[in-house]
């Protein structure tokens, strides 16, 4: 500092000026430099005092939750299938020309609605003659019979009119019966799917012509692990939701406990059985599957958004009050603490170790929050968690 000091005192000796200037300007320069050293020293004393004082961080508004205890009755969860308590596809017996469909394509059918008829204009002409030749037969045994009980004729005779006679009617009955074989009816009440066959078709028996299957009610097939079987009996009430119909939750009851372990999944196949009045659930549909036991059990929940999740350890922000030893001054201050989670319904998630009933903690944004910081509590926005929510999408 000295040497630039004097050698901008020396600019003037340089320069060609007379004295009186010469001190105008060192006078001025010296009032610069004295200028330029208050300053300096001002802002060193202000950086010495921001590094000697702690550092206030302002308060960050977070929601909050209280830790709940509810009494929550267990479930078992799988996942399954419906599938119908009367399904088939319907087909044919006989083969021939389909001559008449008597259905729609996805309409409802009732037990012994002609669903198809096959071309019977053959068996129709036989059957004439059939019976035709019956009607023949049974005028001779009339005569057989009368003659016999004149004792006109032998036993044979008489024997011989009646077997010709069942004969006759037997081949009758057989042509009746092709053609009623050569009608395709519903075997039970249901809905219909698509034809697989057309008008003027020739088919051979046995042909597919279309699925018929009963909605409601509905059968749910599902499997759980042999370590719970101790645990189900029949008429336990069963929740089904599907990922097709969201927000919505079937009840039915467990109908059927199958007798056998898988040997392979050491799991029990299951079924339970659901109304479906509205035939919104559908053969074949994946299903989310809860089985409620009848004992209910305590529980501490908080919402879901709660928990930070990470590798090390799931956590939450407990708040707590905090008074500060020289001000007096009471704040609200985290604590992270590590917990264990358990079953999660809906928005709320069970814990089984690390918190009490009645502590609060910070229910969304955990992600920007650390140990030890300062908040400030505001539920007016906050978003309520719901055990059965239904998004406002659906």
């Amino acid at each position: 500092m000295h040497d630039l000091a004097k050698t901008i005192s020396n600019i003037p000796m340089k320069l060609n000026v007379r004295p009186q200037q010469r001190r105008a300007i060192g006078i001025a320069i010296g009032l610069l430099l004295a200028i330029f050293v208050f300053v300096s020293g001002i802002k060193a004393l202000q950086i010495f005092k921001m590094i000697r004082s702690p550092q206030i961080m302002p308060a960050v508004t977070v929601t909050s939750a209280p830790v709940k205890q509810e009494d929550w009755a267990p479930r078992l969860s799988a996942v399954g299938s419906v599938s119908p308590v009367e399904g088939a596809v319907v087909a044919t017996e006989l083969g021939g020309v389909v001559s008449e469909i008597a259905f729609e394509n996805g309409g409802e059918a009732r037990k012994g609605d002609v669903l198809m008829k096959l071309d019977t204009s053959s068996e129709e002409a036989q059957l004439r003659t059939a019976e035709a030749d019956l009607q023949l037969a049974r005028a001779d045994l009339e005569r057989a019979r009368d003659l016999a009980a004149r004792k006109v004729i032998s036993k044979a005779e008489i024997d011989a009119a009646e077997s010709k006679f069942k004969q006759k009617e037997g081949a009758a009955d057989n042509l009746r019966a092709m053609i009623t074989k050569k009608q395709v009816r519903a075997p039970f009440d249901g809905q219909l799917g698509i034809r697989q066959v057309n008008v003027g078709q020739m088919i051979n028996a046995g042909q597919q012509v279309v699925a018929l299957t009963s909605l409601d009610p509905v059968y749910v097939d599902f499997a759980l692990p042999e370590q719970h079987l101790s645990r189900l009996a029949k008429g336990l009430e069963v929740q089904v939701r599907a990922d097709a119909l969201p927000g919505r939750e079937f009840k039915g009851k467990l109908t059927a406990i199958n007798s056998m372990v898988d040997a392979v999944t050491r799991n029990v196949p299951l079924q339970a059985t659901l109304e479906n009045p509205d035939h919104a659930l559908h053969p074949g549909m994946f299903a989310k599957v809860d089985v409620v036991l009848p004992v209910k059990e305590p529980v501490l929940v908080i919402p879901a958004t709660a928990i930070s999740y990470a590798p090390y350890g799931d956590s939450v922000f407990v708040i707590e009050k905090k008074k500060d030893p020289k001000s007096g001054k009471e704040s609200q201050v985290l604590r992270q603490q590590f917990i264990r989670t358990g079953e999660a319904r809906g928005d709320f998630v069970t814990v089984t170790n690390g918190l009490k009933a009645g502590e609060v903690v910070v229910s969304s944004g955990v992600f920007k929050l650390r140990n030890g910081m300062e908040v400030t509590v505001n539920n007016e926005l906050a978003p309520k968690p719901e055990l059965a929510p239904i998004p406002t999408q659906t």
